[in-house]
Parts: structure tokens; C-alpha cells; sequence
């Protein structure tokens, strides 16, 4: 039942099918028409056609508990007449496309419109003239140029590409780059015009005025060359003018980073992913397996009207108990759940399945008894009803029937829930005696609220016995899972991990607040919140449960109000027993806050499929790799791998190193960009010739954009990058500390080179190379203006690895060994070019003694650094801070429908492809339906255009309300609602789920308003069961 969305495979098994049919006695064409049916319909047809789920087995040829044979020749069988199981991925877009896509980046059509028209001025041959040198050199210069810049180019707009089916906008730091990029550009536009028109006037002047000659026509083709000769220099100041280079430093910046972030467990799914999370300043986090280990372990239990501080004795425990807590246990947990020996001598026993589950079961072992025997006495499928653990009823629950035709239903659960639905308690002989609410009260006070500030979580075993006749009403959930008897209350650990209190105390050092969301008990909750460091005793903090939570953020009628969220969330850092609902509005509340100046940059952890909404709408969304669904996965930026908050952190340093390391690219750039500009429009102006020519110009673009680029991009981080506040979202590219050395270098370089251009034939005593003929040979005097500008590079680029002021920058420079490499290759290949490059490169050999003074002037930059590191920048108040991204630039109109894209990727995602197969599984019954539910409920009013005065207009919805009163809150149940009449009255059962059901409560319960209210919150309704995984 595999790939039922392909026609050919239709096809094809349709000739297949008389052929197999009966070795299956059911073919392709029966099981898609029964899986269209729903509920009882296909109860029904089952029954009609095959005699029950165990006659489709028999026919299918395969067990309801051991699933297939699985020999080879068996599934290659059913490929052939079911097909493969098997999702088709998402078809690619060609290579065609990516590059037209490219091509539309701003800085490359300025680049291609200056390759188009140099292209075609090397191939204007003046009458009478032949393909001059000099012409060649600035084509090829031009050609080359456009073809290096539309390789970053495009890497770039691919990534973008990728992370635009996440996000329809630009991330903050891309729409900062491009921002500038354009605003660079304008500016060498201008420059490069400038520089023509001066160029031509001064020509024209010179000759036809102040020389007084004549346009003869013979003379034509010289003054046409001088005057494509002034065009090339005004293309070539453009072209370095234009900061190609940025969009290739931010793709290999991100690219490596992800790179490097595989091995500290992040799993990165979008790129813009890394820089955001470099500006988290709230990250909200699950509890278990986050936070914790998730190795569930019975630490305390009470048994028999003692609370055992350890393990008890087995002899302690009356057999009748005993017998009683072993089956409860062992049959109503999942079969697959299991304590397998450890893989490693001395090793711990390894947990497989649900933890909490594996918990109990290892409480078992250490009572020296044995599950397996009353799972092999007992199979999965003579289990007669199952009510799967979800977030309304907060239990599990399993009926067997007993030899004498009795029935006996096995419960669990958080412990404040299912002890309000015992009447009876297992004394120290194992007999029931009563058990009133008094004593419950009681329990809870000496007992749980003990264990749970132990940082415990607490969880009740009880049973009920049924009689043969009448059989009960399986379906009426209230009365069934009522006047159970106590067995046993147990404390169980999920220790912290040990790394999670510092990795916790690095966040609030670098300006983030961590806030724990779980479904935990409040005692639990706050008492594993201190263990790790997210509160501290003294401190002015909140923890609240989800059912005060949702008072407090609701108006009388109901509707959440943003005022009301602003007033709890800055001091919240504990939400317990809250549903995936809570989450959502907790994350979507803190993001559309505006009590703060920054806007919130917020990242979430999530593992289920109603974590979905969150991860969306957070920011930043982390999924765990292993308990984390699909959906989740599909839902989020980044997967973290092994589950641990820890790795949350080394997110934030390289996301920050993105940013640090975009900076440090920045300055190297603009230093060179400004003073290569304004040497080849000066030199342009006064002396009619660039002292930069055409060819070097681009190995210069060469050493400032691609080798820069991977140079400065490829730090590795430290830990030094937690020790300050995140940057915020608004906070300019370039720092005040950072024009200060962009303007600081670029003085000492430009002072150097023109001291070089203007009296540089007479300190090294040759021949001046200002003035010359039109095609004479290069001169050493213009080579050694070059060589020293490279030099000057070089060791800037030394000086760039520090932005904030830092005096050591050297300090970590053997730990990137890339930017040595590059260093040191530019450096050879720089040699090669004086010395080697001859008329191509327009380079003269130079002598030892003057390539000396190069390496000197160039070694001066790292004084004059240190120079400038010792101006304090408060006295420069003249220097402006650019690359700030206003506020209506950052929230793009795209942005304004985002919930109803998020929702309708999440729905073409649940589409895609076999959604019959998905139909067809028990566990998938639901699932579309929650979908719809979340999209009529949660998005289709949300951020309308015309009504955006609150963050979660769906409340105000005519047809949809969330009622406060339902036990979608999941500290609301029963007894809340009987000490409150008018509560009881407005709410309705939970729904009862068919026999074996695992699917799990969304949290979320819907009715619709008067007329409605009968269909959308009668028992069965859809709305309260949704899929842990797809």
C-alpha cells in the first residue's frame, strides 16, 4: 500500500492484480476502497468481508503483534502488488532555474551590465588599429569579475532559496547585507561616473583648449582608444566599488558553520537558522530528555501505607500487592516498551520505548520479579480495551478479561489525577480499605508534594474490577475511569544532566532567559527549574501551571489579550502542566510583545506533533533528533541530534560567530573598498591613469572578496562570544569601533600609497611612472605601489579578526588554520605575480631591497592598529554607525500572512504524497482532522491585516471559542470542574478512542457557539485526538 499517488503505478498494478490476488485473498483496489471508510463503516465492511481484523490479517498473510515474515522473497511480492512504501520527495528545481534565480541578486545585474558592455569593447577594433593589450586586459578583467562574483552569488541565493520554503522574507542579517550592498553600490556607481566624466572633460579640455588641436579624422581612432581607456577606469572603479563579495561571505560563513555545527549536535535545516539564533534572547524548553537525561528510574514508592524513601524489600510487599502491581505494570504499558540487558559489561540496562514506561518496568526488576512471563500469559491482542495516555485524561488505561468472564481495567498516571478517581487503597495486608478525599488530601501533603520537591515525578498504579454481566458501557469514559482502587504511588527521576546548569548559566551570561514549559507537576517542575539554574531562591520570578497561566492572559470573555501576556511573560520561567496550546501562546506572546525596546528573538524546543504551531512560530525551532516526531523534525530550523540543552548553546555561539565573523569581512572589505576607489578615481583625475590597473584590480577584488571571504568567514568560535548581551535585531552591521578602523586604516593606506604615486621615483631613485604613453611597458614605480597596497591587505586582514577594540589579534589565529593557508598562499602568489606577471599583470620584477620596503610598509599596519585601538571611539562622535535595518524594512508585508503559510506548508507537507497509506494506519486516523482543527482555530482569524489590535484574534473568532472550563488545560480536570457547577455544566466528556487507539490529545478542545455546540463536543469528536507522529 505504498505510493498510491502515482498513476503509473495504478496502472501497472491493475495488471498485476488478477494475477496476485489470490495469493493475498484482497486485492489493491479492496484495501483502498475499505481505507476510505471511517469509524464503525469499516468496523462494518470488515466484519462483512473478513471476519474481523484477524481475518484481514490472514488474508494480508501477517500478525497483528509480529507485523510481516519479512524474507526477502516475501516483500519483494508485495512490492510488486502493493507497491513500494515509500513517499516520493519533493521534485528539485533544475540547475537552469537556480542559476536565473542567481541572476536576479542586485549586486550581479550591475556586474553583468558592466561585463556586457566591457565584452563589447573588446571587440571594437578602431580603423586601422589591431586588438590592443590594454583593451584585452580590461575585458578580461570585466569578464572574469562577474563569473567569480555569480559563483558566491549563487551559492548564496540557493541557500536563500531553501530558506525562503521556510520563511517567506530575508533573514535580519541578509536583509542588513543587501541593504548595504545597495547603498555601496549607488555610491561606486556615482564614483565610477564621476570618474568618466572627469576623465573625458580633462582630455578634451587639455587637448582641443588648452593644446589647441583639431579632430582630424586620421587622428580619430586614438582619441577613440583614450576615450574607451577612460571607460575601462570607470567601469573598474565600479566594479570594486560594487561589494560583490558579501553575499559569498555570508553563504561561506553559514555553510561552514553548519558544517562544524553537525559535530556539536546541531542537525541545521535552514540557514538563516544560524544567524538568528546568535540573537536569541528567550529560549523555551522542554523538560524531559532536554533538560534531563530521560532515563526514568523509581527512586521512592509508597506501598501498602508506607512511603519507602528507597527501593522496598519485595518481602515487605504483601503478595497479593505484589501480584497486583506487577500486572498492572507489565500489561498496561506499551508491549514494545522493554529493559534490554546493557550492550557493554558493567553498563546501565538499556531503555527501549516509552521512558516513564521503562521506569516502571525497571521498578519491577528491582522487586526481583519479572514481566515477560504475564506479557507471554497475557499477548497484546487478547487485550480486551486500551484508553492511550493523552494530555486531557493525563492516564492509560487497559481492561483484560479475566478466566471467570470478569473484566479488570489497570490505570496509571500523574498522580494528582488518578488519585481523585480512587475510592479504595491497598492497605499493608493488600486489602482495599476506603479511601476518602480527607485522606487523599492527606496523601498529597505527606507524600506526593514530598516527592515532587524532590524533583520527583509522581505516578499512581490503580485497578478496578468490572462484573461479567452487564458488560459496561466501554464508551462512557467518566464512569469507567472512576472508583478505582490505589495500588501504589511512585517518585520517579529523570535526573538533570550534568552538563544543562552550566550550559544554562552561559545563557543568562550572554543575555538569554531560559523558561521551562512542561507538562510536569508545578512541584516537579520548579524543584528540576532550581537543580538547573533557571531560578534561583530570592529571586522575583514566576512559575505558574497552565490552568492559572490561561486565567491570567484572558479577558472575561475568554479572549487572550496581549496587554495581559506582557504582564506575566518577562517574569515567567516555569509553565507546568501546560498543553501544546500553551505553548504556542506563550511563544507567539513574548515575539509580538513590544513592552520591550528589542523585539524578541525567541527559540523553542519541541518534540511532538502539537509542538508543531511553536516550532513554526518561534524564530528558532529545535527538535529532538531522537524522541522528536516528524513533524516536529519538519516543523523546525534545527534538529539537535542528541537531545541536549547543551547543544541549544553552541547554537548561540555559532550563530553569533556568523555574525562576528560577517562583521570582521565587512571591515577588511570597505577599508580596501574605499581606499581602491579613491586611488583609481584620484590617480584617474590627476595623472589620466589608474595607478591600480584593470588586472590588478581583480586579483585585488580576488584577495578582498573569495580568499577573504574564507579566510575571515571560518573562525571557529569561543567561548568569549557569551560573555556579552545578544545584538538585537536593529543593531547596525558596522559599529561606531568599526568605522573607526575601516576610516582609521584606510587614512595610513591612502597616505602611503599617494606618498608612493607622488614621490615614489625619487625615494627608490627609477623612473616615474606617472604620464606614460599610451601602451608603454609596465614601470616599476606603479608595481611597487601595487605590491605595497597587497601587502597592506595582508596584514589588515591580520587586524581585521578583531571588531570590538581588541588589542591582541593574533590571539587564536593557529586555531583557524584556513586563514593562515590563505594568508600565507596569497602572499606566494603574490610574489609570483611582480615577479613573474610581466605586461599581462602590467608588473615589473622588483629588487630584494624593494620588496623589503613593501613588506615593511605593509608590516606597519599592525602598528598603526594598535594606534587606533588606543582612540577611545566615545570621543569620535562624529563617526555614524551603518547597515541598521529600520523597522518596516524587517517586517515585510509577506510576513503578515505568516501563520495561514505556516499552516498551509504544514497541510501540502501532511498531502504530500500516499495520504491514503497514512488513512490506512489506526495511529493517522486523526490526523487531518487536528490539522483543519489548528487551521479554522488557530490561524484562519490570526493577524488578518484589518484586525491586528491583539496577537490572538482567533479567540474573537463568531464561530470558534476556547473555553477556559474544558479539560484541554490539563491541571483542570474532574474535581476542578465539580467544585465549580457552572464549569461542569459548559464542559463535556473527553472522547472515548477505539480499542488499541495510541493517538494523543492535541489539547486543544473547540466548540462552536450555541447552534454548534452538539456536534463539535459530543463523545468522539475528532478535535481531541491528534497524532504524536505522522
Amino acid at each position: 500500500m505504498g505510493d498510491m499517488t502515482n498513476s503509473d503505478f495504478y496502472s501497472k498494478n491493475q495488471r498485476n492484480e488478477a494475477n496476485h490476488a489470490g495469493e493475498f485473498g484482497c486485492t489493491l483496489q479492496e484495501l483502498r476502497s475499505l481505507m476510505e471508510l471511517r469509524g464503525t463503516e469499516a468496523v462494518v465492511k470488515i466484519k462483512e468481508t473478513y471476519g474481523e481484523t484477524e481475518g484481514l490479517c490472514r488474508h494480508l498473510k501477517t500478525s497483528p503483534t509480529e507485523g510481516l515474515a519479512g524474507t526477502a522473497a516475501d516483500l519483494e511480492k508485495r512490492k510488486l502488488i502493493f507497491g513500494k512504501n515509500f513517499i516520493p520527495p519533493k521534485k528539485p528545481k533544475t540547475f537552469i532555474q537556480l542559476v536565473w534565480e542567481a541572476l536576479q541578486d542586485v549586486t550581479l545585474i550591475i556586474l553583468e551590465i558592466a561585463a556586457i558592455i566591457s565584452l563589447g569593447l573588446s571587440f571594437y577594433q578602431p580603423p586601422g588599429e589591431g586588438n590592443e593589450a590594454k583593451q584585452q586586459d580590461g575585458a578580461a578583467a570585466m569578464e572574469m569579475q562577474p563569473l567569480k562574483s555569480a559563483e558566491g552569488g549563487e551559492g548564496d541565493d540557493k541557500d536563500k532559496k531553501k530558506s525562503n520554503m521556510h520563511k517567506k522574507e530575508k533573514s535580519v542579517l541578509q536583509g542588513k547585507l543587501t541593504k548595504l550592498a545597495v547603498q555601496i553600490g549607488k555610491a561606486g556607481l556615482v564614483m565610477s561616473a564621476i570618474t568618466v566624466i572627469i576623465l573625458v572633460l580633462y582630455f578634451a579640455i587639455d587637448t582641443f583648449v588648452v593644446n589647441k588641436k583639431q579632430w582630424l579624422p586620421e587622428c580619430t581612432p586614438v582619441y577613440v582608444q583614450y576615450f574607451v581607456k577612460f571607460f575601462i577606469i570607470g567601469v573598474t572603479v565600479l566594479v570594486v566599488a560594487v561589494p560583490e563579495g558579501l553575499p559569498l561571505a555570508v553563504t561561506i560563513s553559514l555553510a561552514y558553520s553548519v558544517k562544524k555545527m553537525m559535530r556539536d549536535n546541531n542537525l541545521v535545516r535552514h540557514l538563516d537558522a544560524c544567524e538568528t539564533m546568535g540573537n536569541a534572547t528567550a529560549i523555551c524548553s522542554d523538560k524531559t530528555g532536554t533538560l534531563t537525561t530521560n532515563r526514568m528510574t523509581v527512586v521512592q514508592a509508597y506501598v501498602g501505607d508506607v512511603h519507602y524513601k528507597e527501593i522496598p524489600d519485595p518481602d515487605s510487599i504483601p503478595a497479593k500487592t505484589m501480584e497486583l502491581l506487577v500486572n498492572a505494570i507489565a500489561i498496561n504499558s506499551a508491549y514494545t516498551t522493554k529493559i534490554l540487558p546493557p550492550e557493554k559489561e558493567g553498563g546501565l540496562p538499556r531503555q527501549v520505548g516509552n521512558k516513564t514506561e521503562c521506569g516502571l518496568l525497571g521498578f519491577v526488576l528491582d522487586l526481583k520479579q519479572d514481566y515477560e512471563p504475564v506479557r507471554s500469559l497475557i499477548p497484546e491482542e487478547k487485550l480486551y480495551k486500551v484508553y492511550t495516555f493523552n494530555s486531557v485524561r493525563k492516564s492509560m488505561s487497559t481492561v483484560i478479561k479475566l478466566p471467570d468472564g470478569s473484566f479488570r481495567m489497570y490505570s496509571k498516571g500523574a498522580s494528582e489525577i488518578v488519585l481523585k478517581k480512587c475510592s479504595r487503597i491497598l492497605n499493608a495486608a493488600g486489602e482495599p480499605r476506603i479511601f476518602r478525599p480527607r485522606d487523599r488530601d492527606e496523601m498529597v501533603k505527606k507524600v506526593i508534594e514530598p516527592m515532587a520537591c524532590d524533583g520527583l515525578r509522581t505516578i499512581c498504579v490503580a485497578f478496578r474490577d468490572f462484573p461479567s454481566s452487564p458488560e459496561p458501557d466501554w464508551d462512557n469514559e467518566n464512569d469507567i475511569l472512576s472508583d478505582l482502587t490505589c495500588i501504589c504511588v511512585v517518585g520517579i527521576e529523570d535526573p538533570v544532566r550534568p552538563e544543562v546548569p552550566e550550559a544554562i548559566r552561559k545563557c543568562q551570561r550572554a543575555g538569554i532567559t531560559v523558561r521551562m514549559v512542561t507538562g510536569d507537576n508545578i512541584n516537579t517542575a520548579r524543584a528540576i527549574a532550581i537543580k538547573c539554574g533557571i531560578i534561583h531562591p530570592g529571586e522575583d520570578f514566576l512559575c505558574l501551571e497552565g490552568k492559572e497561566f490561561n486565567r491570567r492572559i484572558r479577558n472575561e470573555k475568554g479572549e487572550i489579550e496581549q496587554e495581559r501576556i506582557d504582564k506575566i511573560w518577562p517574569k515567567l520561567r516555569v509553565l507546568a502542566r501546560s498543553s501544546p496550546t500553551d505553548k504556542h501562546t506563550l511563544v507567539k506572546g513574548i515575539i509580538d510583545s513590544t513592552q520591550v525596546e528589542q523585539r524578541q528573538v525567541v527559540a523553542v524546543t519541541g518534540d511532538g506533533t502539537n509542538d508543531g504551531p511553536a516550532l513554526k512560530k518561534a524564530d528558532v525551532g529545535f527538535a529532538m533528533g531522537i524522541a522528536g516526531t516528524d513533524v516536529a523534525k519538519e516543523a523546525s530550523d534545527i534538529i539537535l541530534t542528541d537531545d541536549n540543552f547543551s547543544s541549544i548553546v553552541k547554537a548561540v555561539m555559532w550563530g553569533r560567530n556568523v555574525y562576528d565573523s560577517i562583521s570582521k569581512f565587512l571591515q577588511f572589505q570597505l577599508t580596501v573598498n574605499i581606499v581602491a576607489v579613491i586611488v583609481a578615481f584620484t590617480g584617474a583625475c590627476i595623472t589620466q591613469d589608474s595607478p591600480l590597473k584593470a588586472v590588478q584590480m581583480l586579483w585585488v577584488n580576488l584577495i578582498m572578496d573569495t580568499f577573504a571571504s574564507l579566510a575571515l568567514a571560518t573562525e571557529p568560535p569561543t567561548e568569549a562570544l557569551l560573555l556579552r548581551k545578544p545584538y538585537g535585531r536593529n543593531k547596525p552591521l558596522i559599529s561606531r569601533t568599526m568605522m573607526k578602523n575601516i576610516l582609521g586604516h584606510a587614512v595610513y593606506q591612502l597616505t602611503l600609497i599617494f606618498t608612493l604615486l607622488f614621490v615614489g621615483e625619487k625615494m627608490f631613485k627609477i623612473d616615474s611612472g606617472r604620464n606614460a604613453p599610451l601602451h608603454s611597458p609596465p614601470s616599476e614605480h606603479y608595481t611597487i605601489i601595487f605590491n605595497t597596497f597587497v601587502m597592506m591587505q595582508l596584514f589588515n586582514e591580520i587586524n581585521a579578526r578583531k571588531i570590538h577594540g581588541e588589542r591582541n589579534v593574533f590571539d587564536g589565529i593557529f586555531r583557524n588554520p584556513i586563514f593562515c593557508t590563505i594568508v600565507l598562499g596569497t602572499f606566494a602568489i603574490q610574489i609570483v605575480i611582480v615577479q613573474f606577471g610581466g605586461k599581462p599583470f602590467s608588473c615589473s620584477p622588483l629588487q630584494l631591497d624593494q620588496w623589503m620596503w613593501c613588506v615593511f610598509i605593509g608590516l606597519g599596519e599592525l602598528v598603526w592598529g594598535q594606534v587606533i585601538a588606543t582612540i577611545p571611539t566615545s570621543r569620535l562622535k562624529f563617526l555614524k554607525e551603518a547597515g541598521r535595518l529600520t523597522e518596516k524594512e524587517e517586517v515585510p508585508e509577506e510576513e503578515l500572512n505568516e501563520d495561514v503559510e505556516e499552516i498551509d506548508h504544514a497541510e501540502r507537507e501532511l498531502r504530500r504524497g500516499q495520504i491514503l497509506w497514512f488513512r490506512g494506519l489506526n495511529r493517522i486516523q486523526t490526523q487531518i482532522r487536528v490539522v483543519k482543527a489548528f487551521r479554522s482555530s488557530l490561524y484562519e482569524g490570526l493577524e488578518k491585516p484589518e484586525s491586528r489590535t491583539s496577537i490572538h484574534n482567533f479567540m474573537t473568532h463568531p464561530e470558534f471559542r476556547i473555553e477556559d472550563s474544558q479539560p484541554h488545560i490539563p491541571l483542570i480536570d474532574d474535581t476542578d470542574l465539580e467544585e465549580d457547577p457552572a464549569l461542569k455544566k459548559n464542559s463535556s466528556p473527553p472522547s472515548s478512542l477505539n480499542k488499541n487507539n495510541s493517538a494523543i490529545d492535541s489539547g486543544i478542545n473547540l466548540t462552536t457557539d450555541t447552534s454548534k455546540s452538539a456536534t463539535s463536543s459530543s463523545p468522539g469528536s475528532p478535535i481531541h485526538s491528534l497524532e504524536t507522529s505522522l
